[in-house]
């Protein structure tokens, strides 16, 4: 093939003398040339959209209990406006799931992500500006559908820019910053009232917006248009000079000309379509039906009924819990594999919920116990959170943006995106009736089922694509050997 032959020629003058042997392939002797420094800056910079998606998810937390006993009646929650306070985000985020998937592949990466941060920031100021309920909720609302917009967009621009040896590391870093935008909310909220919060909350959309003019569009997007020479120039940036891009963009290219121009419905036939798109499905069905949403959002109350004094602080600890275990697995998430990680998280999981079932079930029983058993709702709600954040936090997000071809990636990503923000919404608004349906234990015993067969459908049809580039996994799917 001219591809091939192409790709050898890139390659073969100088490192036949770094490695005389013939023994290094062609994938190692061009990522010995590739520099990362910029893909770092890139990726931080992208990373600012899931910091305020963060800030988006926590400000509930600490906005609710002030705005419900405000002295202003206009402004000030009932419990059911408290409750569409906190969860009206997801249905913003839903529509947004579905607007991303059309903007990047209209637009591209690049702007779409520069687009999301207008209404993050339009969605804060109608907060600050708010003069009645209605007005919160409109900013909830826009607030959602930007956060909804970045869940697509954010993995996605960085699964396409990065290279295999840091894609799970950098793909990690879009969980790790959502619950740094958690917890800095929610220690900003210790000082700060909601006004001043929502202003806080601007900031990193507004750098987001000005920070992205400098950064390049995706490769895989540009070659996707047929802009080689562009393309060719975001990979000079992002692999250094010395790395010999035209290689790396023939391959690009290779798989690019495979599939085809555009998405069709038809594609929905082909293996290298619904096996992904089943599969990365299912992990975001699974992903909230850990009750994970749930428990972030009624994290106060939870604390509160396991008679625990601080409630706001113990939310702090939460975010630590959750911004050290994200870290941990960004850190191993290139050498320790995701599929690894899920079981490990999945068993983690399965087990707290049912300590917790335990706990509520002790507690309904016997009342005189409660003051000894406040320990175990602590450390099953540490143990949840720790083993969430280690693998079925960051890795739905990460495999989604893996596991899809360039052609359907805008609309695959976009039904990911509305099935797990619709779960969300959900598992947050029928999670009071459970709890009164079921009883407290029957539902934490429910959510420890879920996390059961999180594991054995992760052991049975979840693939690992650690090390692998992301044409050599669409191979995987397609049943052929990658370029």
């Amino acid at each position: 093939m001219d591809l091939q032959e192409e790709r050898r020629r890139l390659l073969d003058p100088e490192d036949r003398e770094e490695d005389p042997t013939g023994l290094m392939s062609e994938q190692e002797a061009y990522m010995s040339k590739v520099k990362n420094k910029n893909l770092y800056l890139a990726s931080f910079v992208s990373v600012l959209g899931p910091m305020s998606f963060g800030f988006v998810l926590g400000y509930s937390s600490p906005a609710i209990p002030e705005l419900s006993s405000i002295d202003d009646p206009r402004l000030r929650l009932d419990d059911v406006q408290a409750s569409w306070f906190g969860s009206i985000v997801t249905v913003g985020a839903a529509l947004g799931g579905l607007l991303g998937g059309w903007l990047v592949e209209k637009i591209g990466r690049k702007l779409s992500l520069m687009f999301c941060s207008l209404p993050f920031v339009f969605g804060f100021t109608i907060i600050i500006a708010a003069q009645n309920v209605w007005m919160l909720h409109v900013g909830r609302v826009l607030t959602g559908v930007a956060s909804g917009i970045t869940s697509l967009v954010v993995p996605l621009y960085i699964s396409e820019m990065a290279h295999e040896r840091v894609r799970g590391l950098l793909g990690s870093c879009v969980q790790l910053m959502v619950v740094l935008g958690i917890m800095g909310v929610y220690l900003a909220g210790l000082f700060v009232d909601w006004r001043w919060l929502a202003i806080c909350s601007s900031v990193p959309p507004t750098l987001l917006v000005l920070l992205m003019v400098f950064m390049p569009e995706t490769p895989r997007f540009l070659l996707s248009q047929g802009k080689r020479r562009e393309a060719e120039e975001a990979l000079r940036f992002l692999r250094g000079p010395e790395a010999p891009v035209e290689w790396e963009c023939a391959r690009i290219e290779e798989a690019c000309d495979e599939q085809g121009s555009s998405f069709q419905m038809s594609d929905l036939k082909d293996p290298g379509v619904y096996k992904p798109l089943m599969i990365a499905i299912s992990l975001m069905i699974f992903q909230q039906m850990t009750g994970i949403n749930a428990i972030m959002f009624y994290a106060e109350n939870i604390f509160e009924q396991a008679h625990f004094k601080e409630s706001d602080l113990a939310s702090v600890i939460v975010g630590l819990i959750q911004v050290v275990f994200t870290a941990v697995a960004a850190l191993i998430m290139d050498k320790a594999g995701r599929k690894v990680l899920l079981i490990i998280s999945g068993v983690a999981m399965a087990i707290s919920t049912t300590a917790f079932g335990v706990y509520f079930y002790l507690m309904s029983e016997k009342t005189e116990a409660q003051g000894d058993l406040s320990w175990l709702a602590l450390a099953s709600t540490a143990v949840f959170i720790a083993g969430f954040a280690l693998g079925w936090g960051p890795i739905p997000w990460l495999i989604m943006s893996e596991v899809f071809p360039v052609k359907v990636r805008g609309f695959a990503s976009a039904v990911c995106v509305l099935t797990n923000w619709s779960m969300a919404f959900i598992v947050t608004k029928t999670f009071q009736d459970m709890m009164n349906l079921l009883t407290s234990a029957g539902t934490f015993w429910l959510f420890a089922s879920f996390c059961t067969a999180n594991i054995v459908f992760t052991a049975v049809f979840v693939p690992e694509t650690k090390g692998k580039t992301l044409e050599q996994i669409e191979a995987t799917f397609r049943g052929t050997s990658g370029p």
